[in-house]
């Protein structure tokens, strides 16, 4: 596999033709991260009312074994305030609380300096996944009926403690999703190939996501060996030719994640099937004005 970087392609290859385009599935990570703190359930509304095709999201695993979203292991400083309103002075593994006592945290007044346009919203807590669920399902907005749901297990093998194993991992995420009839409109993604087989085996019907940061030799062998329905690699290793290899294997590519126009067009050169993005709004209006939606 040859290492041509996804922003190099812009100068090589030639934009799709209106003949030769198709529909790119919007991806709004850890909700509308750009615009509000993330993996809330604003988040997730905004995201909704941008019209994405699928919400994506980090789970995390309580003491009391409840599926809950955020994408580190910890509450974290950076994101949340603490039961008292006041500062955290250190990471809170979610592992250790209670559902009881992770709803405490404050994790929407705190905004994200990397995000500029992002706005709080005070007393926001985390939520669980079946709340995502509820309110997708309660929220009568148009994308409601339709919009699907990439839910990450975050997963640390040199950190056993911070989550169940791969196997309960799995077997939680699993029972949620099946409990709201969910399964055709989920994907499981991961890093960790072993939560992915596992779901595969609990559910077949659930989709999963590969997870990559780098380039990997021979992906696509590793890809079906995993049985998975998705590649989702760091967008700054995809190439045209590798997405071509996944997609002769049967294999759909989303990379992750992607802000900027001139990213966004490279990777529809590129040919993917999916971005995933910051900005579910902003690319979604950019997929609009390319006649890609």
């Amino acid at each position: 596999m040859r290492k041509i970087i996804l922003l190099a392609l812009i100068s090589c290859v030639p934009a799709l033709s209106a003949q030769e385009a198709v529909k790119i599935a919007v991806h709004g990570h850890r909700g509308s991260r750009g615009t509000v703190p993330e993996n809330t359930i604003p988040a997730f509304e905004a995201a909704l009312l941008a019209e994405a095709d699928v919400l994506e999201m980090d789970m995390g695993v309580t003491k009391d074994n409840v599926i809950v979203i955020s994408h580190e292991p910890n509450i974290v400083p950076e994101r949340c305030l603490g039961p008292d309103g006041n500062k955290l002075q250190k990471p809170v593994p979610i592992r250790s609380l209670t559902l009881a006592e992770l709803k405490k945290y404050d994790c929407g007044s705190l905004v994200n300096p990397k995000f500029t346009r992002q706005l709080p919203v005070p007393g926001e807590r985390i939520p669980t996944l079946a709340e995502v669920f509820a309110m997708v399902k309660a929220s009568g907005y148009e994308a409601a009926a339709k919009v699907e749901f990439n839910i990450e297990t975050k997963i640390f093998p040199a950190e056993p403690e911070l989550t169940p194993s791969p196997t309960d991992f799995a077997r939680l995420v699993a029972d949620v999703v099946k409990k709201n009839g969910l399964e055709k409109r989920t994907i499981v993604q991961s890093f960790d190939v072993r939560t992915l087989k596992e779901i595969k085996r609990l559910a077949p019907a659930i989709r999963t996501s590969q997870l990559t940061y780098e380039e990997l030799v021979d992906i696509v062998p590793a890809l079906k060996s995993a049985k998975a329905d998705i590649w989702s690699p760091n967008y700054k290793w995809v190439t045209r030719e590798s997405i071509n290899e996944a997609h002769a294997a049967g294999i759909q590519v989303a990379p992750w994640t992607i802000n900027t126009k001139k990213e966004w067009d490279a990777a529809i050169a590129a040919g993917v099937d999916a971005i995933i993005t910051d900005y579910p709004e902003a690319l979604v209006e950019y997929l609009k004005s390319k006649k890609l939606r």
